[in-house]
């Protein structure tokens, strides 16, 4: 019902911005939260931020609270997450992921996923 095609991802210094990107296909996308998770080699994957779908209620992970912002435009069914302020320690896959009505940070309560897009910050 939902696909979710990301881009933005990169290589960046320590201290640089990137915006993602998750473009979704499918007319009920207005009512699914979006989450973005990421997951780094030999580790399990991890929530970062999530928004319900007026747009109007977020949550973020306290190791990227402040420095990551997540928004959605719904007219152009797309979800972004700024990153601001990239640390080595953000280096992973990004995965965007949409889920029906509520906001979770648990990554098993997501229906759909995208492909996701690597991230990569060099000290």
């Amino acid at each position: 019902q939902v696909q979710l095609v990301e881009s933005g991802g990169g290589l960046v210094q320590a201290g640089g911005s990137l915006r993602l990107s998750c473009a979704a296909s499918g007319r009920t996308f207005s009512s699914y939260a979006m989450g973005w998770f990421r997951q780094a080699p030999g580790k399990e994957r991890e929530f970062v931020a999530a928004i319900n779908w007026t747009g109007g209620s977020t949550i973020y992970a306290d190791s990227v609270k402040g420095r990551f912002t997540i928004s959605r435009d719904n007219a152009k069914n797309t979800v972004y997450l700024q990153m601001n302020g990239l640390k080595p320690e953000d280096t992973a896959g990004y995965y965007c992921a949409a889920r029906r009505y509520l906001l979770s940070s648990s990554n098993v309560e997501y229906e759909y996923w995208g492909q996701g897009t690597q991230v990569t910050v060099s000290s």
